[in-house]
C-alpha cells in the first residue's frame, strides 16, 4: 500500500475538524481511524481543539475521556445481553415480562428483548422523567434526583407504560427500550449494570478508561485528577452548572449515573480496542466474544422489513447515514448525542472512532454535519493506497 499517499490524504479529515472548530460547531475532537489490509495496518490519530472551554481551558488530547451518551447502548448494554444470551441466562426472543413481570401490563406481554434491541417494541422513544422528579423535589423539599428510589421510579414508569405503536410495526429509535434492557441485565445477573459490564466486558478487554460514573447525593463521585482528563459537556440549566465529569443525559443523571441507554465514559483508544475485538471475533481471529452470537447480533434484523437496525447496532442507510457514502452494507455503528460516534466496516476492516464535545458551550442550533464528512475523508484516503 502507498502509505505516504494515504497519510497525506488523511489530512483532509483533520482539516474538516479544524473547520468545525473554527465555525464553532465543536470545541474539539479526537479522531482514531484504523484500516487493515493484506496483513498491514495503518492508524491515524488526531486530537484538536479544547476538551474544556470553561471554567478553564484544557486542550484536547488522545487520552481525553468522553461522555459517550448513546454509545452506551451498543458498547455496554448490547454486549451484556449478548454474553447472557450465549450463556443461556436469557434469549433475545424471551418476552420482556419473563424477566420483569410488571412489563406485561397494558398490552406488552408479547414484546421481546429482540424488539427492544431493534427499537421496534412500540415503547415511547423518550420521556422527560427528570422533570417529573424535579417537580417532586420541589414539592417535598427532599432530595430525589440520583437516589435509588428515583431509579426505581423511572424503570417502573416505563415498565407500566402503554405503547405508541404496535410491536414490530416500526423501528423508532429511542432511549426507553435500552433503559428496560439495562433493568433486564440487572434482574438476570442480580448485579448493578456497571459492575457487570466492568467485570465481564471492560476488564477482560483491558478497557481501563471505560466506566460509568455514579452520582453521590446528586454529584459525580469522580476523583479530581481523573475529572481533569474528561471533556466537559453542557452548561445545564436545571443542574445549574457546566457538566464536567458527570453524565450529560438527564434521565441517566436522575437514575444515579448508570443506565442502559447512557452513562458510559471512555477514550478513543478503549473504543478502538473494543471495535478491533469485534472485528477479530467476526473474522475468526479471536475468541474474546462468542463468534456465532456476535455475528447474529451484527446482522440487520427485518423488524420491520425495511429496518436498518441490527441487534443494538445501526447499519448504513443509503444516502442519509452518518457513516457517509462509502462504508459497506456490512458495517455497524452508533452515535451519541454528546458528539460521539463509532463505525466499523466489517467487510473492509475499517474502524473510525470520532469523539467530540459538541454540546459544550456551543449554540444548541449549531450545525453538526461533521461525521459523514470525516468518514468519507477516511475511506477515500484509505482507498488511495
Amino acid at each position: 500500500m502507498k502509505w505516504s499517499i494515504i497519510r497525506r490524504k488523511l489530512g483532509r479529515a483533520d482539516r474538516a475538524i479544524d473547520k468545525a472548530i473554527a465555525n464553532a460547531q465543536i470545541p474539539g475532537a479526537v479522531l482514531f481511524a484504523r484500516m487493515t489490509r493484506d496483513g498491514e495496518t495503518l492508524e491515524h490519530v488526531s486530537a484538536r481543539g479544547l476538551a474544556v472551554v470553561r471554567p478553564e481551558r484544557i486542550p484536547m488530547a488522545r487520552e481525553t475521556i468522553f461522555d459517550l451518551a448513546s454509545l452506551t447502548k451498543p458498547v455496554a448494554t448490547t454486549t451484556a445481553v449478548l454474553l447472557l444470551a450465549d450463556e443461556g441466562a436469557l434469549s433475545v426472543d424471551d418476552p420482556v415480562c419473563a424477566h420483569l413481570p410488571a412489563f406485561a401490563d397494558r398490552g406488552k406481554r408479547e414484546i421481546t428483548l429482540r424488539q427492544l434491541l431493534t427499537h421496534s417494541s412500540g415503547l415511547k422513544p423518550w420521556r422527560a422523567f427528570h422533570e417529573l422528579l424535579l417537580e417532586k423535589e420541589r414539592k417535598t423539599g427532599e432530595r430525589v434526583i440520583g437516589t435509588p428510589a428515583a431509579r426505581e421510579s423511572v424503570i417502573d414508569r416505563i415498565v407500566r407504560s402503554g405503547l405508541v405503536h404496535e410491536p414490530g410495526a416500526a423501528a423508532v429509535y429511542g432511549d426507553l427500550d435500552f433503559i428496560v434492557l439495562g433493568a433486564v441485565v440487572e434482574a438476570v445477573t442480580r448485579q448493578p449494570l456497571d459492575d457487570f459490564c466492568s467485570d465481564r466486558i471492560f476488564r477482560p478487554l483491558a478497557m481501563d478508561d471505560t466506566f460509568f460514573v455514579r452520582l453521590v447525593e446528586g454529584r459525580s463521585a469522580m476523583p479530581e485528577p481523573l475529572r481533569r482528563r474528561v471533556a466537559a459537556t453542557e452548561n445545564c440549566p436545571w443542574r445549574g452548572r457546566i457538566l464536567w465529569g458527570e453524565v450529560h443525559d438527564p434521565n441517566a443523571s436522575v437514575m444515579g449515573g448508570v443506565a442502559g441507554h447512557a452513562g458510559l465514559f471512555s477514550t478513543v483508544d478503549d473504543l478502538m480496542t473494543f471495535a478491533q475485538t469485534l472485528l477479530d471475533v467476526w473474522h475468526g481471529r479471536s475468541d474474546a466474544l462468542p463468534r456465532e452470537r456476535l455475528r447474529a447480533f451484527l446482522t440487520r434484523q427485518p423488524l420491520p422489513e425495511d429496518s436498518d437496525w441490527a441487534l443494538g447496532w445501526d447499519t448504513p442507510t443509503p444516502g442519509v447515514s452518518s457513516s457517509g457514502r462509502h462504508f459497506s452494507p456490512r458495517s455497524v455503528g452508533h452515535l451519541g448525542f454528546t458528539g460521539t460516534s463509532l463505525w466499523i466496516d466489517l467487510e473492509r476492516e475499517v474502524i473510525v472512532v470520532l469523539l467530540t464535545n459538541r454540546v459544550h458551550l456551543v449554540a444548541k442550533r449549531s450545525r453538526f454535519d461533521l461525521r459523514p464528512t470525516i468518514h468519507d475523508a477516511v475511506i477515500e484516503a484509505f482507498r488511495a493506497g
